[in-house]
């Protein structure tokens, strides 16, 4: 009796304290809550990305020894009901259903159907081990310290959808690519928490209970417009598939404000289903790529020449069949006698040997050339970040003047020996029709937060590179590469609407061999030409079936992009006439060619 007062003394008087800590460890428990992840947007607010309803499958491993459950495998016999359902691992599950803890994750983010088939599972199971009691038995139990909690799962309704500007999340719903991660913060939100009183893994009702509410995450609204951004992945999706080409990828942009209103990859992926896509399909190839351009690079070049007032669109320049500069013999896509051109020929035509002996007049020397043409393309954004901060994103390659090699002083006026990815090629173009002025490319017009106020995003930067005067020429003679008969570009005319663009046609540099392999095809161009509204800018890599010319694959793909945008946004013809810039200039009589000499002559 002595020895039992000691004891009871030692319990409620000097040990109290640890036992009443040690109750309430087991008594309470604190759950996470999770934020609701905010929604992604197009410009209409059409959602592009969203959460739905879903459930955290977890479990009470302490009511699955045998003590608790009546059932000596209690772990392994759960494991193999909710292994297919989950659709996880029984091993894995089991030795989760084993642990020394009062809470463990099965599976997160579970649809309600999972959790019903688990619901009528637990019901059977729980009818059963009645049954069994009545009759004496040890009704075993194994599904009972099964549980779920409320959370939600991303889900992307419009599938493969502008999937690369997207992104995805990860198995623990964080961002894990594209937007969804770069702006992981804002749309995750701040998750709560709850304390309350527990048994057999149940809440206790009327033991209350602390809450710490979860902060819902901004909803962001996109400069995308869902319609265009359909239009411009049906299109490159479509003639990536015909042309049997490794990718291809379509930029829509408004020349006013540099709103990207579409950013389209081809192959893509859904999101909703990453089991079965592609690694190398899973990035924004459109922003990550980086490439020779080819001649839609030569606007660059054309803007210096004018902007240095070293010629006008009706200079005369002589073009021969083939130019020897430096180490090389310079040749144009076809062979042809000798062309009398002007400035505007050579860029109608797109002429590389006429675009070498233009750019070499923009200085005294080809150094003093190179660094006037080099300033140009760094201004026009080469060798830059596009502004969008987007991750992943390349800046491109342009290397310094004095690091030129002795043929890329005169490649890269044509557009081969600098590389740059498409957002940088279209912004070239948005540049030029919006009057020599670039504005920052954006992607995100603002964000919605819980109180439903909405925040515009800051004004994007605007920087002149070209003179008004300059920008308006180029525009003009963009017009004669689609509108006049011997431009390369006569496959993107719209009827109705003045056109200006341009063809290119590079040799492409293989990733995996570093060597020249096949070719990049593109077009770009805005409209209408004299009132631009719209710049769209496609490139298609190695296509291997059918042309490869920027003007045969890419020319329809411009032209049904562009009328789409145009309906979309309803913007009108202006009606006034083409500028219609001369190609050619009469050289007068030459004189006869004279036969080559033959050896031993």
């Amino acid at each position: 009796m002595l020895a039992f007062v000691v004891r009871l003394l030692q319990v409620q008087a000097v040990d109290a304290s640890a036992y009443s800590a040690e109750a309430s460890k087991n008594r309470y428990a604190n759950y996470t809550l999770a934020a609701e992840r905010g929604d992604i947007t197009d410009r209409k607010g059409v959602a592009l990305a969203t959460s739905v309803d879903a459930y955290d499958i977890t479990a009470d491993p302490s009511m699955f020894t045998p003590k608790e459950s009546k059932a000596p495998d209690a772990p392994e016999q759960a494991a193999a009901l909710l292994a297919p359902i989950l659709d996880k691992d029984p091993k894995d599950i089991a030795d989760r259903l084993r642990k020394n803890t009062r809470y463990v994750v099965l599976a997160r983010r579970q649809t309600p159907q999972v959790w019903n088939q688990i619901k009528d599972l637990k019901r059977v199971f729980a009818e059963k081990a009645q049954a069994d009691r009545r009759g004496n038995g040890p009704g075993a139990n194994v599904l009972a310290g099964v549980f779920q909690e409320p959370s939600s799962k991303r889900v992307y309704p419009n599938g493969t959808l502008a999937a690369g500007i997207l992104g995805y999340v990860n198995a623990e719903g964080k961002g894990a690519g594209g937007l969804e991660s770069s702006l992981d913060k804002k749309l995750a939100g701040t998750d709560g928490e709850i304390t309350y009183a527990q048994a057999g893994g149940r809440q206790v009702p009327t033991a209350g209970s602390r809450e710490k509410p979860a902060v819902p995450g901004e909803d962001i609204e996109l400069t995308i417009d869902r319609d265009i951004q359909w239009a411009a992945q049906s299109a490159i999706t479509e003639q990536v598939e015909k042309s049997q080409a490794d990718r291809g990828y379509v930029i829509v942009q408004d020349t006013r404000t540099g709103e990207v209103l579409a950013m389209a990859n081809a192959p893509g992926f859904d999101p909703n289903d990453l089991s079965k896509a592609r690694s190398t399909a899973m990035g924004n190839a459109a922003l990550q790529d980086v490439y020779e351009p080819g001649s839609t690079a030569k606007v660059m070049s054309m803007a210096a020449v004018l902007e240095e007032k070293k010629a006008t669109p009706l200079t005369h320049v002589t073009v021969p069949n083939r130019l020897h500069r430096g180490d090389r013999l310079f040749k144009d896509d076809i062979d042809h006698p000798t062309w009398y051109l002007t400035l505007n020929g050579v860029l109608a035509k797109s002429s590389n040997i006429g675009t070498i002996l233009a750019t070499g007049q923009l200085g005294s020397s080809q150094p003093e050339a190179n660094r006037v043409l080099h300033s140009y393309l760094s201004r026009f954004g080469v060798g830059r970040p596009t502004g969008l901060n987007y991750p992943g994103e390349s800046r491109g390659i342009l290397a310094e003047p004095e690091k030129w090699s002795t043929s890329q002083q005169y490649t890269i006026p044509f557009g081969q020996g600098l590389s740059l990815n498409a957002m940088q090629a279209a912004s070239v173009y948005s540049t030029i029709a919006n009057d020599g002025v670039r504005i920052t490319p954006t992607l995100v017009r603002g964000s919605k937060g819980p109180d439903g106020r909405f925040t515009p995003a800051p004004a994007p930067e605007k920087t002149r590179v070209i003179s008004e005067e300059t920008a308006r020429t180029l525009a003009a003679m963009l017009e004669s590469v689609v509108d006049d008969e011997e431009g390369t570009g006569t496959k993107a005319r719209i009827p109705g609407y003045r056109v200006g663009g341009k063809t290119g046609t590079s040799n492409r540099v293989d990733p995996a061999t570093g060597r020249y392999k096949g070719y990049t095809a593109s077009f770009a161009g805005f409209a209408p030409a004299d009132n631009p509204r719209i710049t769209v800018y496609c490139a298609i890599q190695n296509p291997t079936k059918g042309s490869y010319f920027g003007g045969q694959i890419c020319g329809p793909i411009y032209k049904k992009v562009m009328e789409f945008a145009l309906k979309t946004l309803q913007v009108a013809p202006t009606g006034t006439a083409p500028a219609g810039l001369p190609v050619t200039f009469d050289a007068g009589p030459q004189p006869a060619p004279q036969p080559t000499p033959q050896p031993g002559q």
